[in-house]
C-alpha cells in the first residue's frame, strides 16, 4: 500500500527541490503526463486498499499510461489536433473516480 504513496511524496519533494524548467512548448506533454501518472498513483492506491496492488502492473500502467498520454499530445500537434484533450478527459474522469473509491473506502473504516 506505501509504494505508490511514497513515490509520489518522492516525486513531489523532489520536484520541489530540484530548480527544473520545463519549455512551455512542452507544456501539452508534461502536463498530460503527469495527470497519466497521477492517475496510475492513485490507481495503486485503490488497489492497494482493496488488496488487488501488484507491483509489475502498477509500474507498466504507469509508464505506459504516461508515455502514451505524451504520444497522443505530439500526435495531436503533429495533425494540427486538440488531441490532448481526449487524454486529459478520460485520465481526469479515471482520476476522479479513484479518488471516490478510495475516499469511500477510508471513510467505511
Amino acid at each position: 500500500m506505501w509504494v505508490p504513496l511514497i513515490g509520489l511524496l518522492a516525486g513531489v519533494i523532489a520536484g520541489l527541490l530540484l530548480p527544473v524548467k520545463i519549455p512551455v512548448i512542452y507544456s501539452k506533454y508534461m502536463s498530460v503526463a503527469v495527470l497519466a501518472a497521477l492517475d496510475s498513483v492513485f490507481g495503486g492506491l485503490r488497489a492497494s486498499m482493496e488488496d488487488n496492488f501488484d507491483n509489475a502492473i502498477f509500474l507498466t500502467g504507469f509508464f505506459s499510461n504516461t508515455l502514451l498520454a505524451a504520444f497522443l499530445a505530439y500526435i495531436g500537434d503533429q495533425l494540427g489536433v486538440e488531441l490532448y484533450l481526449a487524454a486529459v478527459l478520460v485520465f481526469g474522469v479515471r482520476l476522479f473516480q479513484n479518488l471516490a473509491i478510495i475516499r469511500r473506502h477510508l471513510l467505511k473504516r
